[in-house]
This record gives C-alpha cells, sequence and structure tokens, in this order.
C-alpha cells in the first residue's frame, strides 16, 4: 500500500466526519468493511458504517475530529484522532468533550479501509458527557 495514498485517505476520513455527512465515513470501507468500536458490536457493510458514524453526529451536531497523527505499515495503519463536540442530540447532556482515540485499520489494495478497531477511554468520554470539559481543555 502506498504511503501517501494511505496519508491522502485518511484525511479525507477525517473531513467526511466533520462534514457531518455519515455516508462520506462509509464511503472510506470496502463495501464489506467492517467498524468495531470498544469491543462492541462490529458494524458491517457500508449501510451499517453509515448508522454507527450517524450515531456520532446525531449526538454531537457541531463535531469537528481531527487526525493527530498516522502510521502506516504496508496494509495495516494506526489512525490517531481527536473529536470535539457538544452532545446537544436527542436525549444529550449539552456538555462540551473533547476526546482523542485510535483505529487499527487493515486496507484493502485499492485503498478503502476493510477493518478499522476503534478505541478510545470509555471512562473519560463517560466522565466528560457528565462533567463536560472547560474551554481551554
Amino acid at each position: 500500500m502506498n504511503e501517501e495514498k494511505v496519508r491522502a485517505m485518511a484525511a479525507a476520513y477525517t473531513a467526511a466526519w466533520s462534514s457531518r455527512v455519515a455516508s462520506r465515513v462509509a464511503s472510506h470501507y470496502a463495501e464489506n468493511g467492517s467498524l468495531r468500536i470498544n469491543e462492541g458490536e462490529t458494524s458491517m457493510g457500508r449501510a451499517a458504517i453509515t448508522e454507527s458514524a450517524q450515531a456520532f453526529m446525531t449526538a454531537f451536531p457541531d463535531m469537528v475530529v481531527s487526525m493527530n497523527s498516522l502510521h502506516v505499515d504496508g496494509a495495516r495503519a494506526r489512525y490517531h484522532w481527536t473529536l470535539t463536540g457538544t452532545n446537544t442530540g436527542p436525549g444529550g447532556t449539552g456538555k462540551r468533550v473533547r476526546f482523542r482515540g485510535y483505529e487499527d485499520w487493515t486496507l484493502t489494495d485499492d485503498g478503502h479501509i476493510a477493518q478499522s478497531l476503534g478505541h478510545f477511554d470509555q471512562a473519560e468520554y463517560e466522565k466528560q458527557l457528565k462533567g463536560g470539559i472547560t474551554p481551554d481543555t
């Protein structure tokens, strides 16, 4: 896998999350790709991945995702990100959050994500949902 192409895909993937258009996120996955977050249920295929992405976008309508780093090793990559947003979606707490995580990717030959295993600190996330963050955090 060409590292330059993976970096370009990762930048577009980051922009897709910040676009708040869930289908744009899913378009970076292979047709039968998968996404699993924190040992949760695996989303298989673009339709399911769209639903998973939409859940975050609905919970955080002002969500912005930034890429912190990307480490590429052939057909594998580790993508580090930060999500910032306010939990004002239906049933939201109204609290602002900023949390980091990463995804371990297995990539297809044509540069799509075949499998993504996502990770973030669930306890810290829940703490921020309850208490929020200060503006300078």
